[in-house]
């Protein structure tokens, strides 16, 4: 598959809806790629995991040796909004200003060609390289595990993950813990508060005081840990104290989280912790293989988390690596587009990779 052969699959992959999700839609997108990577090698190795809720797909290179080089790409994409918004249509794939314009055209459909691209490459020269296919990544990496499981007990030398990274290699990422907070009073007659115990306010006084006191720490690999309020939910009338109060919080974390959590249930104006997603970070160390790669190596860490917080549990050693097309600002945005010549270099250094990963 060519360059312009990869452009016009990308435009293909934007063309099919597949939010975060929706099962049918994921499953739907896994079968359309494989069927167009067996249509050109029909010898391609396929396992899949396609009735299951998170469904995942491995394509691999068929009668190879030596170490397995792993593409492993998410097929969900976040919902566009408003598509009134959209200068273009969204799910048109429209190609202006040296631009493929469309939903997951970036994130992460646009990683997607260059890796199909490269694993066809890799199966003509004998190659031992896959393309492992995950659904429901926007939404805390959920079809990560089962899809990883199939790794497990391969011969796996690395795993790169094609998100946006402006073509440079990013060696980890900071773990995510979502929190969901709740706070419980008593409720009263809004005219009458001083008979009830507003449990808005009890939690917003534990969110006042994380501002300060919530433990973060850093790293020097993966930098500041953080935390975000995203989620806050009190009450059913005006005329009500609130009797539950909820906060929903998104930390990004460098260590396993537990003290970031600790601390959370030690508040006393909260009254139940329920963890909603825990991935770890992820965290690559440089290497002759990463020094190898035909591009640059930043010490800058990925702001966003990735399915390697799940791969890297399941391949403890192997080095995974982010790198891929197109740049961080782009995703999720309206508008997403990806850049030609961005997706042209990273085909370039994926056919370059597949063609030299026998020293894994």
């Amino acid at each position: 598959m060519n360059k312009t052969e990869t452009r016009e699959f990308l435009q293909d992959l934007i063309r099919i809806p597949s939010d975060s999700r929706d099962t049918t839609a994921q499953r739907g997108i896994q079968k359309t790629i494989t069927a167009m990577l067996i249509s050109r090698e029909p010898l391609l190795a396929v396992t899949c995991q396609s009735e299951v809720k998170h469904p995942w797909t491995l394509i691999r290179s068929p009668q190879s040796s030596g170490n397995m080089l792993i593409f492993a790409c998410h097929v969900d994409t976040v919902p566009i909004g408003d598509e009134s918004d959209w200068t273009h249509p969204p799910f048109a794939a429209v190609i202006a200003n040296g631009r493929i314009h469309g939903r997951g055209s970036v994130d992460m459909k646009g990683g997607i060609a260059v890796a199909a691209a490269a694993l066809l490459t890799a199966a003509k020269l004998g190659r031992n390289v896959g393309l492992l296919l995950t659904s429901d990544e926007e939404v805390g990496s959920l079809g990560a595990s089962g899809a990883a499981t199939s790794l497990v007990g391969q011969e796996v030398g690395a795993v790169i993950i094609p998100e946006a990274t402006e073509n440079k290699v990013i060696l980890g990422h900071r773990g995510a813990m979502w929190l969901r907070l709740r706070s419980v009073g008593l409720a009263a007659h809004g005219s009458t508060p001083e008979r009830g115990v507003n449990a808005a306010q009890k939690i917003f006084k534990a969110l006042e005081r994380a501002i300060d006191e919530l433990p973060l720490t850093s790293n020097a690999q993966l930098g500041k840990e953080s935390w975000n309020l995203g989620i806050l939910e009190s009450g059913t009338a005006p005329n009500i104290v609130p009797e539950l109060a909820h906060a929903t919080i998104d930390m990004r974390t460098v260590t396993d989280g537990l003290a970031l959590r600790d601390w959370w249930e030690r508040q006393p104006e909260i009254d139940h912790v329920e963890t909603l997603l825990e991935l770890p970070p992820l965290r690559t160390e440089v290497s002759a293989w990463t020094d190898s790669l035909p591009a640059a190596v930043t010490s800058t860490p990925a702001p966003y988390f990735t399915d390697g917080s799940i791969i890297s549990k399941s391949l403890p050693g192997v080095p995974v690596i982010i790198w891929g097309p197109g740049e961080p600002a782009q995703m999720h945005a309206r508008d997403e587009s990806l850049g030609i010549d961005s997706l042209d270099e990273a085909y370039d250094h994926f056919q370059h990779v597949v063609i030299s990963c026998d020293a894994l």
